[in-house]
C-alpha cells in the first residue's frame, strides 16, 4: 500500500525574459534546483550555517526526497515523461507502422489537450523535469503549438526541458512558434540521406522538407535559440547500413549529433534478427574510415553511447536496446495518446490514466469548459503546493498518483532479451510514441 503523503523535489524557479535569455541559461549555466528560503534575518541564529550558507547549500539541506510515486522498486527515479499526442503520421516508415497502416482510435478515446496539460502538471509536481511530445507525428496535431505553450508554462513549477520527437516534414513551418513556447530539444528521425531511398523507407515523399527543418534549426541556433538537435537513424541491414559514414560526416562542420538505433521488434514491422545491424558492427564501419573515433563521457541517464571524431563539430551516438540494454539507469515513463501509462517501451503492461481523469465527467472527454468546471488545473496546482508542504493531497490526484505509483513499482529490472522480444505482444511503435 502506497502512503498517502506526496514526496516531491525542490521547486525550480527560473526567470525567462526571452528565448535568447533561455538559450544563455542553457548554454552557459546549468539550471539548478532552488527553494524559497527565509531571509537571513528570519533564520534561527542557532542554525550552524546562519552566516555562511550559500543558497545552493541551503537548498540541498531543505530538499525533500524524490517522489515515492515515481520511484520504482530498484530505486530508479523517473523524472522524464514522454507523451504521445497523436496516433496520426504523415509517413509510413518500415520499422514503425505496418504497411497497411493502423486502425486509428476513435477521437473520444484519445487524450484532449486539457487532459494532457493536467497530467503534465501532475507529473511535474512529483519531480518530472523533462517532457517530450511524440506521436505518431506530433506536428500534425492541429493545436500542437497552443499545447506546447500550455506545457511550457510549467517551467514555473520545475519543468526544465520541453522536447519534441518529429520526422521534420512540417516542423520548419511551426518551429519559431514552438521555440517561443519553450521548445528546448528536437529529436528528428531521418534514416537516409538519399531522396529516393527516403521514399522507399518512409513510403512517402518529403526529404527536402526534412532537410529544410534541419537547416532551420541550425540557423536559429546561430542566433541563440539553443535547440538541442539530435538526428535519429534506425539502421537496417541491406537497407541503409551503407549510409553510416555519410551520416557521421554530417557533423564534420555542423553541430549535429547523429544517433544510430538498433532495429527493434514491434507489432507489424516484420522484424527479424537478420535485419538488425548491431552497435559493434556500426562502430567497426565508422572506425574503418575514422580510426581515431573516440568515446565521449556519457551522462547517468543517457540512452546512447556517445563518440566523436576528433576535429568534427558533431557527435555520434548509439542506442543499443537490442545488444546492450541501458535499463539500469532508465528514468523514462510513457503516456500513450489514448491515455495509458507504459513504464517500459518493450513492456506490454499498461494502465489507463484517462479513465480515472474522466470519472467525474461521466467518462466523457474533458474539454476546456469541463476542465474549468472540474477545476482540474486548480486542484493539480493545489496538490503540488500541498506536496511541497508534506500535506495530504486531493482525492482525485491521490487516486491517480496511487495508480501511477503501483505501475512504477511493478516495473521490471530490465526488458526481455532479443529472442523473447520478437515473440511478445506489444503495440506497433506508432501507437506507443517514439
Amino acid at each position: 500500500m502506497l502512503c498517502k503523503r506526496v514526496l516531491s523535489r525542490p521547486r525550480i524557479t527560473v526567470s525567462w525574459a526571452s528565448v535568447a535569455a533561455q538559450t544563455r541559461l542553457q548554454s552557459t549555466t546549468p539550471i539548478s534546483a532552488t527553494r524559497t528560503v527565509p531571509a537571513p534575518a528570519e533564520r534561527s541564529p542557532s542554525h550552524p550555517h546562519h552566516a555562511s550558507s550559500s543558497p545552493r547549500v541551503t537548498a540541498l539541506e531543505s530538499a525533500k526526497p524524490f517522489s515515492e510515486f515515481l520511484t520504482d522498486s530498484f530505486h530508479r527515479q523517473h523524472d522524464y515523461l514522454r507523451i504521445s499526442v497523436t496516433e496520426r503520421c504523415n509517413l509510413r516508415c518500415l520499422y514503425c507502422m505496418p504497411e497497411e497502416g493502423i486502425e486509428l482510435s476513435p477521437p473520444a478515446r484519445l487524450l484532449t489537450s486539457p487532459e494532457i496539460v493536467y497530467l503534465s502538471s501532475l507529473f511535474v509536481s512529483q519531480g518530472v523535469t523533462k517532457i517530450r511530445l511524440t506521436g505518431g507525428e506530433p506536428t500534425v496535431r492541429k493545436d500542437i503549438v497552443p499545447l506546447m505553450q500550455a506545457i511550457g508554462k510549467l517551467r514555473r513549477d520545475g519543468l526544465r526541458e520541453l522536447c519534441l520527437t518529429t520526422n521534420g516534414i512540417s516542423l520548419h513551418r511551426k518551429l519559431d512558434l514552438m521555440v517561443e513556447a519553450g521548445l528546448t530539444g528536437v529529436n528528428l528521425s531521418l534514416d537516409t540521406l538519399d531522396p529516393f531511398q527516403f521514399q522507399i523507407m518512409t513510403r512517402r515523399k518529403g526529404f527536402e522538407a526534412v532537410m529544410k527543418s534541419i537547416d532551420r534549426i541550425l540557423e536559429m541556433n546561430k542566433v541563440g535559440a539553443g535547440i538541442k538537435l539530435k538526428i535519429n537513424c534506425v539502421v537496417m541491414r541491406g537497407m541503409n547500413d551503407r549510409e553510416i559514414v555519410p551520416f557521421v560526416e554530417l557533423g564534420r562542420e555542423k553541430p549535429i549529433e547523429v544517433r544510430f538505433i538498433e532495429y527493434m521488434p514491434f507489432d507489424g514491422n516484420k522484424w527479424n534478427q537478420g535485419k538488425m545491424f548491431s552497435y559493434q558492427e556500426m562502430l567497426a564501419v565508422i572506425r574503418e574510415k575514422y580510426p581515431t573515433l573516440e568515446k565521449v563521457q556519457d551522462h547517468k541517464n543517457d540512452t546512447s553511447k556517445t563518440y566523436q571524431v576528433p576535429g568534427f563539430q558533431g557527435r555520434v551516438g548509439f542506442i543499443t536496446s537490442m545488444t546492450h540494454n541501458f535499463c539500469g539507469t532508465c528514468n523514462r515513463l510513457r503516456i500513450t495518446s489514448d491515455g495509458n501509462l507504459k513504464v517500459c517501451l518493450f513492456g506490454n503492461a499498461e494502465v489507463s490514466l484517462r479513465d480515472i481523469i474522466r470519472k467525474e465527467n461521466d467518462g466523457q472527454p474533458i474539454d476546456e469548459d469541463a476542465a474549468k468546471q472540474l477545476q482540474l488545473m486548480e486542484t493539480v496546482q493545489n496538490a503540488a503546493r500541498l506536496s511541497d508542504e508534506g500535506a495530504l493531497v486531493n482525492e482525485r490526484e491521490l487516486e491517480i498518483l496511487n495508480i501511477i505509483g503501483m505501475a512504477v513499482k511493478r516495473k521490471k529490472a530490465k526488458h526481455a532479451g532479443m529472442g523473447q522480444l520478437e515473440n511478445m505482444k506489444n503495440r506497433p511503435m506508432i501507437l506507443i510514441g517514439g
